[in-house]
């Protein structure tokens, strides 16, 4: 009898050590959880992707593939009890940063995850290097959760893919006269790493809609061609700045001369202007003087000899035969 009653006592501690108590638990304030009854999700009824703000940038086919129920999501707190038919996933909210050359199925993929190989437009291969900054989507946690069975590996080799395709076929828009030599893919890939990166951001905002996680940041750091064509390089680019700074001497020099022929210009003008304006001022004063009659022409100029003539030394006058 006492061994059936302490077995009894045994079950009772056991179930409640692995049913009861083991049922409690909380959720972090950087998390979300989902709880499955028998193995399926609690939903929104009538509720999936399609409507949600997600299905804005799906285009058409992929709007059927990827209609993933909404699922109800258990906020941070607690504590929280599940029955054992129940089962809680949680999921970390918190952005998350990784190398983008890591291959998390082949830990020795792209040189043990040190950098991504590339093809740029001239056939010149390069060494990609950065990092990718992630997060998972709450609006869309059936599919990070139950739609794939690892949604960072196809987020990653979809990023991967565009971005080989876009260092394959990348043309700068302009040329830049100032900085390194034009038409060599890698100085224009170098000089316009910002673009690269809003490209990359802008045709991943797929992977919210078909993976469950939000590309928050693409963050290309470096593009490296092999070191043998490395020096080849810098002696180019030595040899366009080279020249680029003689023309830019060169301009700056005519440009100097053009503006002091164009500041001598102005002075000769003024001068000549300077000269002119006595002289059109005393053709106004005559021409008033002779509208009101000739005597007073006549007196204006024998007032005017006058003046001169108290200012000289010496006159010579033609004498009259």
């Amino acid at each position: 009898m006492e061994f059936l009653m302490g077995c009894g006592a045994g079950f009772v501690v056991w179930f409640l050590l692995n049913y009861l108590w083991a049922g409690i638990y909380t959720v972090d304030q950087n998390e979300r959880a989902v709880k499955t009854v028998f193995g399926r999700a609690q939903r929104i009824e009538g509720r999936t992707t399609l409507s949600s703000p997600l299905a804005l940038g799906m285009m058409e086919d992929e709007r059927e593939r990827y209609a993933y129920p909404q699922l109800v999501t258990i906020p941070p707190g607690g504590p929280y009890f599940k029955f054992p038919w129940e089962e809680i996933h949680k999921v970390s909210l918190a952005t998350q940063t990784i190398n983008m050359a890591k291959d998390l199925e082949d830990p020795e993929a792209n040189h043990h995850g040190q950098f991504l190989d590339a093809v740029t437009k001239d056939q010149l291969n390069t060494r990609l290097g950065g990092q990718i900054r992630y997060r998972v989507s709450e609006q869309n946690l059936y599919a990070y959760l139950f739609g794939v069975k690892n949604p960072l590996v196809h987020v990653m080799g979809y990023f991967v893919s565009v971005l080989r395709e876009r260092i394959a076929n990348y043309e700068a828009k302009k040329a830049d006269e100032a900085g390194a030599a034009s038409g060599i893919s890698i100085n224009d890939l170098r000089k316009n790493l910002h673009e690269i990166n809003e490209h990359m951001v802008r045709e991943c905002q797929q992977s919210v809609g078909r993976y469950g996680i939000t590309l928050e940041a693409s963050l290309i750091t470096s593009i490296d061609p092999p070191d043998d064509v490395e020096s080849a390089l810098a002696a180019i680019n030595t040899a366009h700045n080279e020249v680029s700074s003689e023309i830019s001497l060169a301009q700056a020099a005519a440009d100097q001369k053009i503006v002091q022929s164009r500041r001598a210009t102005e002075i000769e003008t003024l001068r000549a202007r300077s000269e002119i304006e006595p002289l059109k001022s005393l053709f106004q004063q005559l021409l008033e003087l002779k509208r009101s009659g000739p005597d007073v022409l006549r007196a204006y100029v024998r007032n005017v000899k006058l003046a001169l003539y108290s200012k000289v030394r010496q006159v010579i006058m033609e004498e009259e035969k």
